[in-house]
Parts: structure tokens; C-alpha cells; sequence
């Protein structure tokens, strides 16, 4: 039987014992999830395998790709810089990168970008992952380019660009590369085990990613939003096991983290800004964050969404597991998810690396999530909550 390492507070054994039946039913492989609750870790727990082949243990520290719950960190890279004052949200993206203007987009907004509003939710030619991977060269494409349709009129969520727009923004008001500002003024503040790529010395406690078998599309109009974005996409699965892409900045997809870290950064937004007595963010700028900004159905994913300022707002009958309420999430790939709950003060993290089928939450990162808040709607938590 494979029993999760960690700490539970009693009142969260629900959630261990649901890991633990998945870890021996072999739904999952390996996995993390972490529940902090007014800045304390009250589920930390992880267990399972680092290799499908099972010769590694995930531990404690294992890493793995989160793929999109990346974006969540990047967009928080941007709202520091708008706590600061350093960045106006509702100004042209020109004001700070002129070259976006290009082919007519000279009106699009800061929050479009940070909302996948901005007509861009791809490359316009079916670029590869070593130009990708080649920060400069697909950013100054990006700038070139037309947008598919105009800024702030649906969203259409940016797949793989979504960093590279945010970043060059945070680059040329910061001097920094999102990867370097992220780990000066997130990861290493807040001592989180997050980083965009991940160092050849942290290789050997890095999981491997298990690809899902790939779900049938359905058939798509080449020429349509979802059509162009899914037929211009290289990006696979496998690619996170390589060493150009652990060694990229990719800030919409690949941050290396484990559910602690994440929920780590993750507080900054469930405890209003101040983590450990430290301010991050202004009261007023989490308010700015988690304001709805575009809502309907997204013209790639093709779902009932409602986002904000980097994240999604809960649309309980589309995302039936994140209940109403002042909370904002995104998820990743295969099944990573970052809960951020501010009426609770509780944020939910799960890392994983045997995928799930879909983009946003898998079967398992439902249930755990489903279990979380029955939990705390029982009222019933131990003492030590």
C-alpha cells in the first residue's frame, strides 16, 4: 500500500486517505497537495513515484512541471510591479513596449493581456519549440503581428504566449527577465521551491511527467480562433523532460514547483497580500486582481469562464469543483491546480506528474478539491484550526 508522507492536521485525513487510494489504485503515480490555512501548512502531505518506471520515490522536495498554474506566479510577477506603481493595468501596452503597436494593436490594454483578451492566444505561424524557447526572437513575432480579432471583444486564452506577453511587459519595466524577477521578488522572498525551468543541479529531484493519452478533438475550423491556436501548437508533453526546456523562460507553462511552493506563493493572494507579517501586495491591489474583468465562453477553450487579472473567477456551473465566492484559480495540464480562497484564507495546491486528460483540473485534483471544502463546510475542523 502506498502510504503519503507528511504532515495532516486529523481533520484532513479525508484527503490523505483519498491520496492514498489513488496511489495504490494507480491513478495516480506521484503527487503533492498542500492546504494552507492563515499562513499554516494544515495538509503538506506527498507520495508515490518520481518515474513511471517507480525506481524513484517522490519526496519531499520533488519537483515537477506545473505547466499552466504557471501562469498564475507570472501574473503575479505583473502586479507587483502595478503595486508599485510602476504599472497602470488599464494603459496602452505600448506606453511600456512600444514595438507592440505594430499591425494594429496599438490600443490594446495592459489587462487584456493579463486577462486573454488580447486577440494573441498564439503565433501566427506554427513556430517550434527551439524558437519558443528563444525569448527575443517569439516575443519581437508576438509584437509583429496582427491580432485575431480585437482586444477586449471575448477571450481567447493564450496557450504558450501568455508569458512571453506578460514577461516582455515586466522586462522592460523591471531590467529583469520574468525568470529573474520572479525568483528576486516571489520564489526567493518567500522561500518558495518555484522556478521558470529548472536548474540542471535540481534535475535529479525532478519527476518525470506521464503523458494522459491524448483525447480526440473534435473537428475544427483551420481557420477559426480555437482552429489556428490548436493547429499552430508544438508544444507535447514530453518536451518538459528536455533539457532546452527546463532550461527556457516560458512563463506560461513551464514552472517547476511542487504543491508547498505553490501554495506558498499562492498565499500572497489568499492572506491579502501579507505573508509572515511581510506586505507583497497592497490590500487594494489583490481587490485589482480578482476583479472580473471578460467572461463567456473562451474562444480556445471553448468553456464558460470568467477572468481577472491573471487568474479565473469561479463559474460553478462550467468549473463545477471551485464554489462560488471571493476565490480565484487557474490550473495546468494534466491535472496542477492553485486554489486561492480569500474569504477562508486557505489556499489549495496540487502537483502531480501522471496527467489527466484536459487543460484545466483532472479527476483527481477534483476530488481532492471537492473533499477540501466539504471539509471545511462541515465545520468540524480539530482544534489546531
Amino acid at each position: 500500500m502506498a502510504t503519503p508522507h507528511g504532515h495532516c492536521d486529523p481533520a484532513f485525513n479525508r484527503v490523505r486517505d483519498l491520496l492514498q487510494e489513488k496511489l495504490t489504485s494507480g491513478e495516480e503515480l506521484g503527487a503533492s497537495i498542500c492546504v494552507n490555512i492563515d499562513g499554516k501548512n494544515v495538509l503538506d502531505i506527498w507520495g508515490g513515484h518520481a518515474d513511471a518506471t517507480k525506481s524513484r520515490s517522490w519526496e519531499k522536495d520533488t519537483l515537477i512541471v506545473v505547466f499552466s498554474s504557471t501562469k498564475v506566479v507570472t501574473a503575479l510577477a505583473a502586479l507587483i510591479l502595478v503595486d508599485r506603481g510602476l504599472l497602470d493595468v488599464e494603459e496602452k501596452v505600448s506606453k511600456y513596449w512600444p514595438e507592440f503597436a505594430a499591425n494594429g494593436k496599438e490600443d490594446t490594454r495592459v489587462w487584456h493581456i493579463l486577462s486573454h483578451a488580447s486577440g494573441l492566444p498564439h503565433w501566427d505561424e506554427r513556430i517550434s519549440m527551439e524558437t519558443i524557447y528563444d525569448t527575443k526572437a517569439s516575443t519581437d513575432l508576438l509584437a509583429a503581428q496582427a491580432p485575431w480579432f480585437k482586444a477586449g471583444e471575448s477571450s481567447a486564452y493564450q496557450l504558450v504566449d501568455h508569458g512571453h506577453l506578460i514577461g516582455e511587459i515586466v522586462r522592460r519595466i523591471s531590467g529583469k527577465s520574468l525568470k529573474q524577477f520572479i525568483a528576486d521578488e516571489i520564489a526567493g522572498p518567500l522561500g518558495a521551491d518555484f522556478s521558470l525551468g529548472v536548474a540542471e543541479k535540481d534535475w535529479a529531484r525532478t519527476a518525470d511527467i506521464v503523458p494522459a493519452h491524448p483525447a480526440p478533438m473534435p473537428e475544427m475550423d483551420p481557420k477559426s480562433v480555437v482552429g489556428k491556436a490548436f493547429g499552430n501548437l508544438t508544444l507535447k508533453a514530453e518536451d518538459a523532460q528536455t533539457p532546452a526546456y527546463r532550461g527556457a523562460e516560458i512563463g506560461a507553462v513551464n514552472g517547476f514547483a511542487n504543491a508547498r511552493s505553490l501554495a506558498r506563493i499562492g498565499s500572497m493572494v489568499s492572506l491579502k497580500g501579507t505573508v509572515d507579517g511581510k506586505q507583497y501586495l497592497k490590500l487594494k491591489t489583490v481587490d485589482q486582481m480578482i476583479q472580473e474583468r471578460i467572461s463567456g465562453v473562451d474562444l480556445v477553450l471553448f468553456m464558460n469562464v470568467r477572468f481577472a487579472l491573471g487568474v479565473a473567477l469561479p463559474v460553478p456551473e462550467a468549473i463545477t469543483f471551485v464554489p462560488d465566492g471571493n476565490i480565484c484559480f487557474w490550473g495546468g495540464w494534466g491535472g496542477s491546480m492553485l486554489i486561492m480562497d480569500l474569504d477562508r484564507r486557505m489556499t489549495i495546491a496540487y502537483a502531480m506528474n501522471k496527467m489527466g486528460a484536459g487543460i484545466l483540473g483532472n479527476e483527481n485534483s477534483k476530488a481532492y478539491v471537492n473533499a477540501i471544502y466539504e471539509i471545511m463546510a462541515d465545520k468540524k475542523p480539530s482544534v489546531s484550526l
